[in-house]
């Protein structure tokens, strides 16, 4: 959950305040429900109960919370090691906003599992942008 690793960082007002913005959106997007429909396959139901406006916080909320957390805690020093993480939450936006349209094998997946599946794809594509300008930044470090 949003907040906390910045908690447990002893960041108490960030986490708190993370905390609170993930109760805000998960009551207004009405996530709870939606995960309860999908669990039960029922998707039609879960698309139409979807509050697609506050939904579409959920992903960089969820995502700029995992980073933060890790930033505090001591990880992240290598450059560009935010990009995976940024291209998830802009991947899971996308999946969440195609969820209503698009279909695998003629079903549709929904509001829950499109997003999911959306996920390591853009794990892998920042995780390849990453490591595509290590390797510039590397030459650019050895020439100076």
């Amino acid at each position: 959950m949003p907040g906390f690793g910045q908690l447990l960082n002893q960041k108490y007002v960030k986490g708190l305040v993370l905390i609170g913005l993930e109760f805000i959106i998960n009551i207004m997007g009405n996530f709870n429900r939606l995960i309860m429909l999908s669990f039960q396959f029922k998707i039609d139901e879960a698309i139409e109960a979807t509050n697609y406006l506050w939904l579409m916080f959920y992903p960089c909320l969820y995502f700029f919370g995992i980073w933060d957390a890790y930033k505090d805690a001591g990880g992240g020093e290598k450059p560009f090691s935010y990009l995976p993480l940024v291209f998830s939450a802009y991947f899971v936006t996308v999946g969440l906003m195609f969820s209503t349209k698009l279909t695998l094998f003629g079903y549709l997946i929904g509001p829950v599992w499109l997003p999911i599946l959306f996920l390591p794809i853009g794990l892998s594509i920042g995780a390849c942008i990453q490591w595509i300008l290590l390797k510039i930044y590397n030459k650019d470090v050895k020439k100076t």
